[in-house]
């Protein structure tokens, strides 16, 4: 078993449409992941920690606090800038994609959502965390020993 099926992934989508979240449940079903909707950008900043999500999918078009304010906060937040965020959006001009881009989005998808796309691009977005927690925990191992090399 490869720790990429060992654990059920954690994906979260932020999207002030609710029929969103059944068509993504619908195009990720068979792939196992652990799905969480939330309606805002507000309530995924109070719910991210408790969610702990690996991918966020995240609309860029949103009452209050839209994607891009959303995404510019979790990614200047220590704790979650290492949780790819993949904007989801009907915009789909090189300004748009330059916008996500440059709050930190680090993938983007145009709605409709296409099923063949979604599943590539959360995959590579997983890859991608996968890659970070491992690089984070061998930096931990590092840390404590050389800690104990030193507390010895």
């Amino acid at each position: 078993m490869t720790d990429t099926e060992a654990k059920q992934h954690s994906i979260l989508l932020v999207d002030d449409e609710a029929s969103i979240f059944e068509v993504i449940e619908g195009l990720l079903y068979r792939e196992g992941y652990q799905l969480s909707y939330v309606s805002s950008g507000r309530e995924a900043l109070d719910r991210i920690d408790e969610i702990e999500p690996d991918v966020i999918l995240l609309d860029l078009m949103m009452p209050e606090m839209d994607g891009i304010e959303t995404c510019q906060q979790i990614k200047a937040n220590q704790r979650w800038c290492h949780i790819p965020i993949i904007m989801v959006t009907a915009l789909s001009s090189k300004e748009d994609l330059a916008r996500c881009l440059e709050a930190g989005a680090d993938d983007f998808l145009a709605k409709p959502v296409n099923s063949l796309e979604l599943r590539a691009r959360v995959r590579s977005m997983l890859r991608i965390k996968l890659q970070y927690d491992a690089l984070a925990a061998t930096q931990r191992l590092r840390t404590l020993n050389l800690f104990n090399a030193f507390a010895t």
